[in-house]
């Protein structure tokens, strides 16, 4: 074949590879070989780009056999297109054993090979192979700088990234295009959203890609107004917008939750055509869903014309940020059904939506869909599991799976702090929490919060929590908005009003979550007007109250028996602030309505709500009726906690209790036979105190601790001095029928006064005295206890399951209801 003939095959391949006719091109070679002709490196070139243009990688090989066949295996410019196509079509040990065997290696091969690493997920691979390039006396140019730093982003390595821009501003190649672009994507990726944008305004020249990664940058980091604001700079510049560039801006609006700005720029997008697009598309399903608008973005999903795996998750996402978790799953069943391929963000996702319906059963077949399809070992899905397991209350398969985990990440490590807390395993997760300190692993400010929330749920934890508080300082993580309302929320639940309130005053910013916990937290100690007025500095901020803000407001207007308030509180709920009420809010205005002895308003509030009564609304005027002593409406609320409920022991004993009280001992003997014919047992009442950093547990009539000898002496004490100030024993406490005598004996070893006493003798005088009862306290210890703050002088607190009490000078924070 002449010079020419050869020249006019090359040209006629490179063409039609050219003009993206990659098959007509590729048909060409084998028709040429067919013919008997010997090709050439161009026509070899020609060819190898076609297949990599259209990843053919079966051709690719076949017309690799014939490069060896001719003598090209070693040839520079041929080998340097091979480790192009291999890396570019995911054939990385193919790429690599091409790229050992190529006689000499200019920087375009080793940037082609450090590129197929990067961009196939071997970072570490891709690094080692820079620094062999260096070793070998290549000097790097801006294309292998981009794709090292493309590695280093991977890893969101801010370390090793900062040293590559040392050696990038020693070698003169900042004002390059293509590293000032990889290295403002390495700074966002890294949250180092500042370092970014110094990087973007240093930028001699700026295209598409730049203004697209800042954008992309803000929007990811949570800034949204800096998103829009690059856009619209973006705009003013003449730089027109793509499918990325409208994404950015999107989750920008996202972020922000601003729906008139959302809406301007859904306009935008079909103005522009891109609203049918899969990345703007999905873009827009997660903005509405984050503005809570579920019924538009599952309009959007479906107008997407070609939905992929991010779609799907976005919208499955969004039914679960909003609380439709079981539209989520019917979701996650028709994306099976389409035989959409899941990826691990789908997984932890849905398991998410298994998380918030306690749906183990289905839970653990999404988990044994993750091991089969390989994505249990992904870091996101530990953690995933372990809450979902944690959150259907099945603490042991979350601590096994977090066992099995090979290096949990620090997210792993929160998750089961926060599992073990959330099902009452307050010590475990304290626990948990120091061995996470022992490995050296740094917490962030959410493994603080889960150990504060392990804190306020355990028995006497003040000096866990002080000592996790000074930790949250040491670390400088007291600021962050999390740590501080949890701070609030522990100090409040372990008694320290005060210390609550210190630290919400000292917050620089406050989000409703914050709120919430100085107003719920002010509302169980009993101090309601102070909890109001934390809800008027509230408003006065601009913070939207929520439904839990509402139940706290309601709470403390029950406390301190402000009724006609509290009625007023709950109609602007629902008229200004178009919160639908749910039975936490009905639970506080029966509660509210009984406080004022209105039980039989209360009976008929109950029985005309439209929903459906919960047994706890029930259980709150069983509870006033036996304060009140209306035997008949509490045998009638104590029948339909028992039809929803049968096996609720709380309504066995408070109408055991109103019988005793009355002296009907046989209708108190046959609800006490009925409890054990349906195999109900009565929870044991626990009361704890913590001295010198040890908790101290007792029941009635305890005789196991240490100190018994002297703590019934003290109470012996007491009893004489409380009867000289007038103290009666209230024997309708004692649920068994006994003579007087031993009535008032079993009365004073009651795990309540057991505590006090040993709080007496062990610790300082005029020192307050904190316990705490797992149950109800007994009404005749109320009593007795503010005649014993009287006599000793000291503060006694008292939190029982319901509120706190604090007793000074013979008199309660609760004014006697509770």
């Amino acid at each position: 074949m002449s010079q020419r003939d050869s020249v006019t095959w090359n040209t006629l391949l490179a063409g039609y590879a050219r003009d993206g006719h990659a098959r007509e091109a590729i048909a060409m070679f084998w028709r040429m070989m067919k013919a008997g002709e010997v090709p050439d490196r161009p026509i070899f070139t020609s060819v190898l780009k076609a297949c990599t243009s259209i990843a053919d990688t079966e051709q690719g090989k076949k017309v690799h056999t014939h490069v060896i066949k001719y003598g090209f295996g070693s040839n520079v410019t041929v080998g340097r297109v091979l480790v192009d196509m291999y890396t570019k079509c995911h054939c990385r040990l193919d790429a690599r054993q091409v790229f050992d065997k190529m006689s000499e290696r200019d920087v375009v091969s080793w940037t082609s090979m450090i590129a197929g690493y990067a961009q196939n997920g071997n970072a570490e691979e891709a690094l080692e192979l820079f620094c062999q390039m260096r070793w070998a006396d290549v000097e790097p140019n801006e294309y292998t700088f981009s794709s090292a730093l493309a590695a280093i982003t991977s890893q969101a390595a801010l370390k090793k990234g900062e040293q590559f821009h040392a050696l990038i501003v020693k070698i003169g190649l900042e004002s390059a295009l293509c590293v000032g672009n990889a290295l403002l994507t390495l700074y966002a990726k890294c949250k180092h959203v500042e370092d970014a944008y110094k990087v973007f305004e240093k930028l001699p020249e700026r295209n598409i890609v730049s203004w697209n990664a800042m954008n992309a940058g803000y929007a990811q980091n949570g800034y949204g107004v800096d998103a829009l604001k690059i856009f619209c700079k973006m705009q003013q510049v003449g730089m027109k917008a793509n499918e990325s560039s409208l994404s950015s801006a999107l989750k920008g609006c996202a972020s922000l939750g601003e729906l008139e700005c959302s809406t301007q720029f859904h306009a935008y997008a079909i103005k522009t055509g891109f609203e049918v697009d899969v990345c703007v598309g999905t873009a827009l399903v997660d903005m509405y869903s984050k503005c809570g608008l579920m019924v538009d973005a599952r309009k959007l999903f479906h107008k997407i014309s070609e939905r992929n795996v991010v779609s799907w998750t976005a919208v499955i996402s969004g039914y679960v940020q909003n609380a439709q978790s079981e539209e989520a799953l019917n979701l996650f069943c028709q994306m099976q059904g389409e035989n959409i391929k899941l990826n691990e963000f789908t997984f932890s996702t849905i398991l998410g939506a298994c998380a918030s319906l306690k749906a183990l059963e289905q839970g653990k077949q999404i988990h044994g869909h993750t091991i089969k399809t390989g994505f249990e070992t992904f870091e996101s899905m530990g953690s995933a599991l372990v809450t979902m397991y944690a959150k259907s209350e099945n603490i042991s398969d979350a601590s096994k799976v977090f066992n099995k985990l090979h290096q949990p990440d620090f997210i792993s490590w929160t998750a089961m702090i926060s599992g073990y807390a959330w099902n009452g395993y307050g010590e475990e997760a304290l626990n948990l929490f120091c061995e996470m300190h022992q490995a050296n692993l740094m917490p962030n400010e959410f493994t603080f919060a889960s150990a504060l929330g392990a804190c306020a749920i355990q028995a006497a934890a003040i000096e866990s929590g002080k000592q996790v508080h000074a930790c949250t300082i040491k670390t400088g993580y007291q600021s962050f908005v999390c740590v501080a309302s949890s701070l609030v929320t522990m100090y409040a639940k372990c008694g320290n009003i005060e210390a609550a309130n210190k630290v919400f005053e000292k917050m620089h910013e406050r989000d409703v979550v914050c709120w919430n916990a100085m107003i719920t937290g002010y509302a169980q100690h009993g101090q309601g007007v102070e909890a109001l007025r934390i809800f008027d500095q509230m408003q006065e901020a601009s913070v939207k109250p929520d439904h839990i803000t509402f139940v706290g407001v309601l709470s403390a207007c029950s406390h301190v028996g402000f009724v006609d308030e509290g009625h007023k509180f709950f109609s602007s709920m629902i008229e200004q602030h178009h919160i639908t009420p749910t039975s936490d809010h009905y639970a506080c205005i029966v509660d509210l309505i009984c406080r004022a002895g209105r039980l039989d308003e209360a009976r008929d509030f109950i029985n005309n709500m439209p929903i459906k009564a919960t047994s706890t609304l029930w259980r709150t005027l069983l509870g006033a009726c036996r304060v009140y002593g209306n035997m008949e409406l509490g045998k009638y609320a104590a029948e339909c906690i028992l039809e929803l409920e049968p096996h609720d022991s709380a309504a066995y004993v408070l109408l055991s209790n109103i019988y005793s009280a009355v002296g009907m001992w046989d209708d108190r003997t046959k609800v006490r036979k009925l409890m054990e014919d349906r195999g109900v047992k009565k929870a044991t009442g626990y009361t704890w105190i913590e001295v010198n950093n040890k908790v101290h547990t007792f029941v009635a009539k305890d005789r196991s601790h240490s100190q018994t000898t002297e703590i019934y002496l003290k109470l012996e004490q007491l009893a004489g001095q409380m009867k000289e100030e007038g103290y009666v024993p209230d024997k309708n406490f004692v649920l068994h029928d006994i003579e007087e005598e031993q009535k008032e004996q079993f009365l004073f070893h009651h795990s309540e006064k057991l505590a006090i006493a040993f709080g007496l003798i062990s610790t300082p005088p005029g020192t307050p005295i904190q316990i705490v009862k797992n149950l109800r306290v007994c009404g005749d210890c109320h009593d007795a206890t503010k005649f014993i703050s009287k006599i000793v002088g000291r503060e006694i607190v008292v939190r029982d399951a319901n509120r706190f009490h604090h007793f000074k000078d013979g008199l309660c924070s609760c004014r006697n209801y509770w």
